[in-house]
């Protein structure tokens, strides 16, 4: 029983900036129609990838230590972390802004290291476990990333709505600088990663038992 060819093994390359698939005998390897480089697989993509999440995950814990904003209310001021901005959210009775920062802020970032690096581990050890599930995993990372910098927009929101001149303001403080650099270097972490190694071992294998058989037999 025979499979379908893969790309590879056709020597076609889709490129990155266009999607046309490309003849990899061609010399050089540039797309024929927008000129982009070609690579089978994105270069250096692992090193790449942990690279950016390991500075984000550095950045992530001045992120939630540091002031995000500060309050002033008829002369009194007071800053507050992420978490503090939750909790004083949902003591206002805010409970719908509340929750969207903590998930923009905690549990988006939270899921996004641990995402990452069980793609990265598993890709390492070369496993073969889930990886039709792991595929879907890396596309559900693609796209929460982007809904990250709701946390910067609340702030910006925030502030901008609770400018009441003499009786009260809001100004950012330095950890929202952080988380916004949190946000960054996820959202290029996620980029680097290249979800085609997650099916690399794959063709290394048999492709299945009745197969392996077959050819024993002979």
């Amino acid at each position: 029983m025979s499979r379908p060819p893969v790309a590879g093994e056709l020597n076609l390359c889709l490129c990155h900036s266009c999607g046309l698939a490309c003849d990899m005998t061609l010399d050089p390897h540039e797309c024929e129609r927008c000129g982009a480089p070609l690579h089978r697989r994105k270069p250096n993509s692992l090193i790449r990838t942990w690279a950016y999440m390991i500075t984000a995950l550095v950045f992530y814990i001045p992120a939630n230590l540091l002031p995000v904003m500060n309050t002033e209310m008829v002369g009194n001021g007071a800053d507050s972390t992420i978490m503090s901005g939750v909790l004083e959210f949902w003591a206002a009775g805010a409970w719908d802004i509340a929750l969207i920062i903590f998930i923009a802020s905690i549990a988006v970032p939270g899921i996004k290291f641990v995402a990452l690096t069980l793609l990265l581990v598993n890709v390492q050890r070369e496993s073969r476990w889930a990886r039709k599930e792991r595929s879907a995993l890396y596309r559900f990372v693609e796209v929460i990333g982007y809904w990250s910098m709701l946390d910067v927009i609340v702030v910006a929101l925030v502030a901008s709505l609770v400018k009441f001149q003499a009786l009260a303001d809001i100004e950012p403080r330095l950890g929202i600088l952080f988380f916004g650099l949190v946000v960054v270097f996820t959202m290029l972490a996620a980029m680097s990663f290249d979800p085609r190694l997650i099916w690399d071992a794959k063709r290394k294998e048999p492709l299945n038992e009745e197969v392996k058989d077959a050819v024993e037999s002979h």
